[in-house]
């Protein structure tokens, strides 16, 4: 008999579970599955990871324990809209050998055609993460090609010494960034480059 948690989610306090959690109750009894957690997370966003909302913690927790076999949800949203959120939370239940069970969509990863719906996920999303890098280049190259500076801003010598001459007065970074009105990041990243030349410099 599989171990199943059952997990319902709603995005405002005035909606209610309750018709989720009586569907796959009915299924898990057609199933003869045994419900061992049922988990609900009640007005939270479906933009929010699933693993990082109260109840998901509890669900994530259940998975690394091998608590269950199977977690049951009423449909993909309920989980998550981001299609990377879902192959995260996908590939860490197949890491712990847990099956999902997705009511709507008539998803069962125990079956074949479960199996190859969970591959096509993953299809789809090395093809946003292509779509999402090919924006990116593009942007860039758009960028370059109307004279935009890419990368951080160039810092003269003079500042830098003077930087490194405060620091060694004893002066915060704070003080120094408003004293040479220049960005804090800025401040630190010499202050890092300085660090690491004078621990290749003594090794």
């Amino acid at each position: 008999m599989k171990r199943v948690a059952i997990y319902t989610r709603v995005s405002t306090d005035e909606q209610t579970t309750e018709n989720q959690l009586r569907e796959l109750k009915q299924v898990a009894e057609r199933n003869k599955w045994e419900i061992v957690l049922i988990l609900s997370d009640d007005g939270v966003s479906g933009t929010k990871p699933l693993f990082s909302r109260k109840a998901g913690k509890l669900l994530k927790e259940a998975i690394i324990r091998k608590e269950i076999d199977m977690v049951c949800s009423w449909s993909v949203d309920r989980l998550g809209r981001s299609l990377q959120d879902l192959i995260s939370t996908l590939n860490e239940m197949e890491s712990k050998q847990v099956d999902l069970y997705l009511h709507l969509q008539n998803i069962d990863t125990t079956t074949p055609s479960g199996r190859a719906m969970f591959q096509m996920l993953g299809v789809f999303a090395e093809f946003e993460r292509s779509m999402i890098r090919d924006r990116v280049v593009s942007g860039l190259a758009r960028a370059k090609s109307k004279g935009k500076v890419l990368g951080r801003p160039t810092i003269s010598q003079q500042k830098q010494e003077l930087i490194l001459h405060l620091k060694a007065k004893g002066k915060g970074i704070r003080y120094i960034a408003k004293e040479l009105k220049t960005g804090v990041g800025t401040v630190i990243r010499i202050l890092n480059e300085q660090n690491a030349t004078q621990i290749q410099i003594g090794s």
